[in-house]
């Protein structure tokens, strides 16, 4: 779902557990920004995580289908002049609702994990590597 060689340099890897669960609200607040296409998209995931996760074609296009399929976005093929022929997706009413339920739901995972550090940074717990 992600490529293994994300920056070994900084030895980053976002797990893949948390690379599907952030999949849907990350490419719904894309598409929420105006439409899009596939690699634009994919250079907007990569963008807005600093290089951080790194998806591939293979896991990007089965999202939008079926995000398609659930009616949370449309696709339209367009051709524009001098350029390749590409497929263009939008947000839909019913995909904003699911987004700003998905953001409600990461906020209070967020909150909650926020809360938890500085419980752990309080009592001067160290944290292992692996909690770091």
């Amino acid at each position: 779902m992600y490529s293994g060689a994300m920056h070994a340099e900084k030895d980053a890897r976002i797990g893949k557990d948390l690379v599907a669960a952030s999949a849907m609200p990350l490419v719904l607040a894309i598409l929420d920004e105006g439409e899009s296409y596939g690699y634009a998209i994919l250079k907007r995931i990569d963008e807005l995580s600093g290089g951080e996760m790194e998806w591939t074609d293979g896991m990007l296009y089965p999202l939008l289908h079926r995000l398609d399929r659930l009616g949370y976005v449309e696709a339209r093929w367009d051709e524009p002049p001098g350029g390749r022929r590409r497929r263009y997706y939008s947000i839909t009413g019913a995909g904003r609702k699911a987004l700003a339920e998905q953001r409600r739901q990461w906020e209070i995972v967020a909150g909650a994990l926020q809360n938890a550090w500085r419980t752990f940074q309080s009592a001067n717990v160290p944290m292992s590597p692996v909690q770091a």
